[in-house]
């Protein structure tokens, strides 16, 4: 399936989108409206049905969206169907709570194995895999993994985004507040939660000054 361009922002919100078409289904909800859909998120209607527009048609008018429909096509949109083998390295305290979080299951994804240098945690389980040396990654190379976590400090990031790559992983969730480089053919999202939090004391400054001219 082929889209025009969409922006990053949109595919962004392509899974709240999913869990909120989720979520009315579970309540029992056959068809639902933009403006259903809008309010158990928190985002805009007409957002919602701008998102929607850069894949196509996915309701009519006046009638909505039927739910089985529109879960099926943006599972389909972020490519979720098929499900997913991911590897975790660095199983510190970070990665500990991502093996032990279940929502990823939701989505379709399955942390096969996790891999760490540390050999306190080597051969101990977390969740559901057993941590093994970082040293055996390259055994996943048939294994089908499409998909990997880093979760380990700074100085040992470039090195496991390069041992992910080797082993045939596409797509990488980086926690490492560093830049990595990867292969063209290879998505990198990188999330630093420090600078994630940073960004809160400027909203509520802002909101405290919204109406004030200097």
């Amino acid at each position: 399936m082929r889209y025009r361009r969409v922006p990053d922002e949109t595919v962004r919100r392509m899974p709240l989108y999913l869990r909120g078409v989720r979520i009315l289904s579970e309540k029992g909800q056959g068809s639902i409206c933009s403006k259903s859909l809008a309010d158990c998120l928190g985002i805009s209607a007409w957002q919602i049905r701008k998102d929607f527009s850069y894949f196509g048609d996915f309701g009519k008018p006046g009638v909505g969206y039927d739910v089985a429909m529109l879960e099926s096509r943006i599972n389909k949109i972020l490519n979720l169907g098929c499900g997913h083998n991911v590897v975790l390295v660095g199983a510190g305290n970070l990665g500990s709570a991502i093996l032990s979080f279940n929502g990823f299951r939701q989505y379709g994804f399955n942390i096969i194995a996790a891999f760490d240098r540390d050999a306190k945690k080597i051969g101990k389980k977390k969740g559901p895999v057993v941590i093994e040396d970082v040293s055996r990654i390259a055994r996943m190379e048939k294994k089908g993994v499409d998909l990997g976590i880093i979760a380990v400090p700074v100085s040992a990031a470039q090195e496991i985004a390069d041992a992910l790559t080797a082993i045939g992983v596409k797509g990488i969730l980086n926690f490492a507040p560093v830049r990595i480089s990867v292969p063209k053919k290879v998505k990198i999202v990188s999330i630093d939660i420090a600078v994630e939090l940073a960004r809160l004391p400027y909203y509520m400054v802002s909101s405290q000054s919204q109406g004030v001219v200097e």
